[in-house]
């Protein structure tokens, strides 16, 4: 396998066929050992977290292929999945769907809304650049700089909403509630924007009974593990 890329949560190598192989790490985003989605560093590392990263990336990717959303996954085995090639947005484009004011939003606005406050869903997306760490940016940006095609901001958003929205009824189900959510969008070779990355407790926040759920413990719950 040819390496690819060294993330800070995964490593991504390519198969002779084409097809790429993320290899999950036990490295979690935060800042001083407290776990945090929206960090761009690692904060804190857990044993077992990368494999149930892994897992949890599995299960939520089949459900959201089965409700006939397009992603990269191809197939799993015990500890790896495969994925097809994207085509990133840009260097690497991330959007958020928030259901309550936490995290980077009440560091942003916090003088005018409380922790915790409902939001309906409310959708944000931020450059991949560790550097500038990982800015917000607006459509008209996205469009003036390149990054988005005219109309596709609407369609990331309308995607964004309704794949939120079913792994937040799915942890419903499980009596657990979705706060927010970062996840990544790229192209197949054929132009199709689909849901790429990752989908484990490192990219959300999740509570019960009002109780923040950490990453590996949301995975054992999610998989009734």
């Amino acid at each position: 396998m040819k390496k690819l890329v060294k993330g800070k949560t995964k490593d991504v190598y390519q198969l002779d066929d084409g097809n790429y192989k993320p290899l999950f790490k036990d490295d979690l985003t935060g800042t001083d050992g407290v776990f945090d989605p929206g960090a761009n560093t690692v904060g804190l590392t857990v044993d077992g977290a990368g494999k149930a990263g892994l897992a949890m990336s599995v299960y939520y990717f089949s459900l959201i292929k089965d409700n006939g959303y397009p992603t990269h996954f191809v197939s799993s085995g015990d500890d790896f999945m495969i994925v097809r090639p994207a085509v990133m947005f840009g260097g690497g484009l991330e959007v958020i769907c928030r259901y309550k004011a936490m995290g980077s939003f009440i560091r942003r606005y916090g003088n005018i809304i409380d922790e915790g406050t409902p939001l309906d869903a409310v959708i944000e997306m931020t450059l991949k650049n560790d550097k500038l760490g990982d800015p917000l940016i607006n459509e008209d940006a996205l469009t003036a700089t390149g990054i988005l095609k005219p109309g596709e901001y609407t369609e990331l958003k309308s995607l964004m909403h309704s794949i939120s929205s079913i792994i937040k009824k799915d942890l419903n189900e499980k009596n657990m509630e979705l706060c927010d959510i970062k996840l990544e969008f790229g192209k197949d070779k054929d132009g199709v924007i689909m849901l790429i990355d990752e989908i484990s407790g490192g990219s959300m926040r999740v509570t019960e009974n009002g109780d923040p759920v950490p990453p590996l413990e949301l995975s054992n719950k999610v998989l009734n593990r």
